[in-house]
């Protein structure tokens, strides 16, 4: 998993100076970032504050341990059906 750069509070201040009228291409060279970077930020996280961004994160993290307890679950259960259609 690639390490991220930027944490919410840096990625919303960059979002935050293009809604103030700075061009794309100097935020982007200023901040050794693409353009298409900054595009993807703006669709994530566009419109947020800090708070509502440490918010979403904490919210997708508990969305991927859920699954990842679902598919376990799923998991054991396919394991027991297999071994109790078994003719013993």
């Amino acid at each position: 998993m690639k390490r991220k750069r930027f944490t919410e509070e840096q990625i919303i201040g960059v979002l935050k100076e293009a809604e103030a009228g700075v061009k794309t291409a100097d935020l982007a060279r200023r901040h050794g970032i693409s353009e298409a970077t900054i595009y993807n930020w703006k669709a994530k996280y566009g419109g947020m504050e800090v708070s509502e961004a440490k918010r979403l994160r904490s919210l997708e993290d508990e969305n991927a341990k859920l699954k990842r307890l679902l598919a376990d679950m799923m998991l054991d259960n396919a394991a027991l059906k297999d071994l109790l259609s078994k003719n013993w």
